[in-house]
């Protein structure tokens, strides 16, 4: 399978170099339209050619004419888009009207929706999952089974290694900002807070779940 990353601004490296290191998954630069009139915007030959060989195209283009225009040239060319950044619903409901884009809150709220490609995917990337071991209460490994895809889930497990249990959940909350969380900067006229928050939130889910099941297979 091969993921085509695209952007045109200072996001979506950082999900490059953690995605690329499980599927073939290339980085394209666009550069941001100068023209404020639709029919001005035009896609350079070259990087189209990359884009449309996608079966997943991850968009982190911020220009939403530019985002606009790659969703309808290429919609029909790749198995799935993803869109992780986007302003305002009505541009979210118009861009999801193409059946095969999704545009998430934050991109590590992606789950399965029944299409194989995609959930292929998410089985590695997405919403946090993680496997908790521990010895004497302390962490002695965790093991990531989907992180997110800017890499925080992976970054987190490091650094609670040696942990006591007491309130790990909490702690894998904090952590993220020390990464940190970059996704509500994607997000124009939207509550930062908000989406560091419900990131954070992700992951505190992720290490409760695991400790939860730790304690009904001890029991």
């Amino acid at each position: 399978m091969k993921i085509v990353i695209v952007t045109d601004g200072p996001y979506g490296e950082r999900a490059h170099e953690t995605i690329k290191k499980d599927f073939e998954c290339d980085f394209v630069q666009l550069e941001p339209p100068t023209s404020l009139f639709m029919d001005e915007v035009e896609i350079d030959p070259d990087s189209f050619k990359k884009l449309e060989k996608a079966d997943i195209l991850i968009t982190y283009v911020l220009h939403p004419d530019l985002t606009l225009e790659l969703v309808e040239k290429l919609n029909h060319k790749v198995e799935w888009i993803i869109v992780g950044a986007w302003r305002g619903e009505g541009f979210k409901n118009q861009l999801e009207k193409f059946g095969n884009v999704t545009c998430p809150e934050n991109m590590c709220d992606l789950e399965e929706n029944g299409n194989p490609i995609f959930d292929d995917f998410v089985s590695k990337f997405g919403k946090p999952v993680v496997e908790i071991e521990s010895e004497n209460d302390l962490v002695t490994s965790i093991k990531v089974l989907r992180c997110s895809p800017c890499g925080s889930t992976k970054f987190i497990a490091k650094e609670l290694i040696g942990e006591s249990l007491e309130n790990l959940p909490i702690k894998a909350g904090l952590k993220i900002q020390h990464y940190p969380c970059r996704a509500p900067k994607m997000r124009l006229f939207t509550d930062d807070e908000c989406k560091k928050e419900m990131a954070a939130n992700f992951h505190k889910e992720a290490f409760e779940k695991s400790l939860n099941k730790n304690l009904e297979s001890d029991s």
